[in-house]
């Protein structure tokens, strides 16, 4: 299905995302999907395990991502890995506010920030970013009023646990596609009565955050139903457990079932996806719109003779 048409407002623009995927034109291949790099700015994150420890190397990923076809970079200063205590908030606002400020200055980036923490948000948003990404399923309404008062988009997320703790329950849903639905219309309301704009806001099912991962296989298999909501869809499916325990990989294994995710998304019609390994994930999305037609490309279009055989040397 296409991505059914949504309008987003971001603070000071206006995304209209989805909508009939063009075809029959001229022109270089459009992918479906906004892609969303992640920038990881905490020393314990699960995928990358603090390999971007500095300023400086969490910029150079931030520029590859954007290299790579990111549209949007989400930088969070607290891992969501469970078992360990919370990050103190002027510790996390040292980790993202300076590079939020660079991010967004220098590289022109259209950034979120992965927080639940409403100081944070403020300071992140004072520093441009547009969105808040909260993964807390919105336990501090504070973080939505913060939203209201500046404009930015606000991640809405399903979990049924507070941040950092973990809930593992096979018998803890009777229909999880039914219950997801019905806790992120809750959140939109509470959002709105809060002074939030629907338009600012986006629905995130929450794959893994409480859940098993037999609940979020049967979660995802019935996503389309959370366009119920009339918000834009974000898929966060990168590197998740639900694929560690289908494929028996580790994290920086799971490239092959993330993509595989990213194509179910595609054609349940999300609007965003959360991705580690961006570079790949818009490759897959350029040929697949290509193949299903959903853009022409350009009669011209011709293989770079430099990229016609592999030169690398051989191991």
């Amino acid at each position: 299905m296409n991505a059914p048409a949504r309008r987003l407002r971001l603070v000071d623009r206006v995304l209209d995302l989805g909508g009939p995927a063009g075809r029959g034109g001229r022109g270089p291949v459009q992918r479906a999907g906004l892609l969303m790099g992640i920038v990881n700015a905490s020393p314990d994150s699960f995928s990358d395990g603090g390999r971007y420890a500095t300023l400086e190397q969490q910029m150079a990923l931030a520029r590859n991502l954007l290299a790579g076809g990111a549209d949007i970079l989400d930088i969070g200063g607290e891992s969501a890995s469970t078992g360990r205590p919370p990050v103190a908030v002027d510790e996390e606002i040292e980790r993202v506010v300076p590079l939020v400020e660079r991010v967004a200055g220098q590289l022109g980036a259209l950034v979120s920030v992965d927080t639940y923490k409403p100081e944070v948000a403020r300071a992140a948003i004072a520093a441009g970013a547009k969105i808040v990404n909260d993964v807390s399923g919105l336990r501090d309404s504070r973080l939505a009023e913060v939203c209201a008062e500046t404009g930015a988009g606000l991640v809405l997320m399903h979990t049924r646990a507070a941040p950092r703790t973990q809930l593992q329950d096979p018998d803890l849903y009777g229909d999880v596609v039914e219950e997801v639905l019905s806790f992120l219309e809750q959140l939109i309301a509470s959002a709105i009565s809060l002074g939030v704009e629907e338009e600012q806001l986006i629905v995130d099912p929450g794959p893994d955050f409480t859940k098993t991962p037999a609940q979020t296989i049967e979660l995802l298999a019935g996503v389309e139903r959370m366009h119920e909501l009339g918000r834009p869809l974000l898929m966060a499916i990168s590197r998740k457990d639900f694929i560690g325990a289908l494929t028996r990989t580790a994290p920086g294994e799971r490239l092959p079932g993330t993509l595989a995710a990213l194509a179910h998304g595609v054609e349940r019609g999300a609007h965003i996806f959360r991705l580690h390994d961006v570079s790949a994930g818009a490759d897959f999305l350029t040929v697949r719109a290509a193949l299903a037609g959903e853009s022409e490309p350009s009669r011209d279009l011709a293989l770079a003779p430099q990229l016609r055989y592999d030169r690398r040397p051989a191991r």
